[in-house]
């Protein structure tokens, strides 16, 4: 029931074109053949379109964003049932849809009636929305907490480049929040910022993975991120990683990788797939060796 009610949720999500076109449809006789599409931070116009090609525009980004979410979400309750995190994505994915909705809405209704473009609530909303969900992410597949047990080895891997992005990102925002006089934007830079802050020191201090007797724990920031239990590891080699898969906390499902660089170890447990990253993958295939000796 859970799938079926899942697959069909994922399908409504289509309807945001047909509501997208229905909206420009009811005042099409009312736009004005050169529309304005893009907008300053005070909402004065400063990009125009032809009315045919600001529709097609509309309903173009429409569909990009839906086919996207549509093959996530298609992913995400094909691998295994859907679970809270499954929800919360699809429920992200709504909101997004809607944000996406009211930026199109707002434009038509501006050029019917001159009305300021509102999106200043999403604006707020989704990088708040946006923060819980990575919460819930990180929340779930964490596996029971190891006993204690003799520790074996602790490695580490992070990436300084990678911090350093970050960290230019967070200083963009924080720009952005003394520069922009508009209290939702300044809002939602100050929210990203502190964001950008916590995956920078991630990044720079890197993720820790701690070999015990018992088995294996990921940690960041003092966070437990996976527990994976000796009797669990079915067996693991050096691999490569493929940078288009991107870097950090990547997988969906019973698979999570946890990397910053271009090769670990993957693990395979009873309840799936855990790749390690690190510079000396060696390194690790040693320490479980020594776990599962």
């Amino acid at each position: 029931m859970n799938r079926k009610v899942f697959q069909a949720l994922t399908g409504l999500m289509w309807l945001a074109l047909p509501i997208t076109a229905f909206r420009f449809w009811l005042a099409w006789d009312r736009l004005p053949l050169r529309m304005a599409t893009h907008f300053n931070l005070n909402g004065q116009p400063n990009g125009w379109m032809p009315r045919e090609t600001a529709f097609y525009f509309a309903l173009g980004v429409t569909a990009l964003v839906v086919v996207v979410f549509t093959v996530i979400s298609y992913v995400a309750h094909k691998t295994h049932a859907p679970d809270l995190l499954s929800w919360s994505l699809l429920g992200f994915f709504y909101l997004i849809i809607g944000f996406v909705y009211a930026g199109n809405s707002g434009v038509v209704q501006y050029n019917l009636d001159g009305q300021r473009v509102e999106i200043d609530f999403w604006t707020v909303l989704v990088p708040v929305a946006t923060i819980a969900l990575v919460a819930i992410f990180l929340g779930t597949k964490r596996g029971a907490s190891l006993p204690l047990a003799a520790v074996i080895a602790e490695e580490s891997h992070g990436s300084r480049a990678w911090s350093l992005l970050f960290i230019a990102l967070l200083l963009a925002q924080f720009s952005a929040a003394i520069a922009i006089p508009v209290p939702p934007v300044r809002i939602a830079s100050v929210v990203l910022g502190l964001l950008f802050a916590v995956i920078a020191v991630h990044i720079w201090t890197g993720f820790h993975y701690l070999f015990t007797s018992a088995g294996v724990e990921i940690r960041t920031l003092g966070f437990r991120l996976r527990s994976i239990p000796r009797e669990d590891i079915r067996q693991y080699a050096v691999e490569s990683w493929n940078p288009l898969r991107g870097y950090g906390i990547r997988g969906i499902g019973n698979r999570r990788a946890y990397v910053w660089c271009n090769k670990g170890v993957r693990i395979q447990t009873t309840g799936g797939e855990v790749f390690l990253g690190h510079n000396e993958p060696e390194r690790i295939v040693r320490d479980l060796d020594a776990i599962k000796r």
